[in-house]
């Protein structure tokens, strides 16, 4: 099983993540994510929300296996991609001055 995802170029990592080690965390997650241990948090294809928190092993349902998502963060626990969330959305009121989040990720403006 090979799940499908992208990830945005500034990715959002909790603290406890190694970056030397992260292209290991990435091949693991995409080809064993029940294993994984972490939160992946990625650009919402719903229209009524804009980021979606889910544990990793979500990833084994079909509909991820068939659709691909674009993975803003990756955090050890559901409060560490919480927290994530809140840094996207102060980075993002900052740049912006508004909570367009999903403009802001995909346009980088």
């Amino acid at each position: 099983m090979t799940i499908k995802l992208d990830y945005h170029s500034n990715l959002y990592l909790s603290d406890g993540i190694d970056t030397l080690k992260l292209d290991k965390m990435k091949d693991k997650l995409e080809k064993n994510p029940f294993f994984s241990g972490l939160f992946v948090i990625y650009i919402s294809k719903n229209l009524s929300d804009q980021l979606d928190i889910i544990d990793a092993k979500m990833l084994t349902q079909r509909y991820y296996q068939n659709n691909a998502i674009h993975v803003v963060g990756l955090a050890e626990s559901h409060e560490e991609a919480i927290e994530i969330v809140k840094r996207i959305v102060d980075d993002c009121i900052q740049t912006r001055g508004d909570c367009a989040i999903k403009e802001y990720l995909l346009c980088g403006v």
